[in-house]
C-alpha cells in the first residue's frame, strides 16, 4: 500500500512538473510581446466572447465581470492593455482608469460602450485612451489598436 501512495505522489510530481514547465514556456511565449489583455465587462456574454476572440488572436485575457473585482487586480506590468466597458453595474470604465492614473499606473486603454454620447465620448478620449469603441464594433476595430500597443507601437 505505501508504494501506491507514493507512486501517487510522484505522479503528481510530475504533472505539476509539467505544469509548471508549460506555464514558464507560455510566460517566455507571452511576455516578449506583451499579449495579457485586461478585460472589464459586467455582460457575461459579451465578455466569453472577448475572451474567445483575445484568445484566437494569440492575446491571454485576464477577465473581470465587475469594477470591484477589477479594483483588488495589483500586476500591471505585463498586461499590453486594458479595455474596460464604460458603464459597469458597479462603477464607470473611465472611474477606473482615473484610479489607474492616481495610482501612477500607466497602461493602455480601449473603451467600449453602447453609449453614443459626445460627452461621454469626450471624457473617455480625455482620460487618455488609445480607442473608442461603441458596440457592436468590428474584429478590426478592437485588434487594431491592441496589435500597436503589445508591440509596443503607441
Amino acid at each position: 500500500m505505501p508504494n501506491h501512495k507514493l507512486g501517487a505522489t510522484a505522479r503528481i510530481g510530475l504533472v505539476s512538473e509539467r505544469v509548471l514547465m508549460r506555464v514558464c514556456r507560455q510566460i517566455g511565449d507571452i511576455l516578449p510581446d506583451r499579449k495579457i489583455v485586461l478585460v472589464v465587462d459586467d455582460d457575461s456574454g459579451r465578455l466569453e466572447g472577448l475572451e474567445r476572440l483575445l484568445r484566437a488572436h494569440a492575446y491571454e485575457p485576464i477577465l473581470f465581470s465587475s469594477a470591484a473585482a477589477f479594483k483588488n487586480h495589483t500586476d500591471f506590468d505585463t498586461a499590453a492593455c486594458v479595455i474596460f466597458d464604460i458603464n459597469l453595474n458597479d462603477g464607470s470604465g473611465i472611474e477606473l482608469r482615473q484610479g489607474l492614473k492616481a495610482a501612477g499606473i500607466s497602461v493602455p486603454v480601449i473603451y467600449m460602450t453602447g453609449n453614443e454620447d459626445p460627452a461621454v465620448r469626450k471624457a473617455a478620449l480625455d482620460s487618455g485612451c488609445i480607442a473608442f469603441l461603441t458596440k457592436p464594433f468590428s474584429v478590426r476595430a478592437l485588434m487594431e489598436p491592441l496589435k500597436k500597443v503589445s508591440a509596443g507601437l503607441s
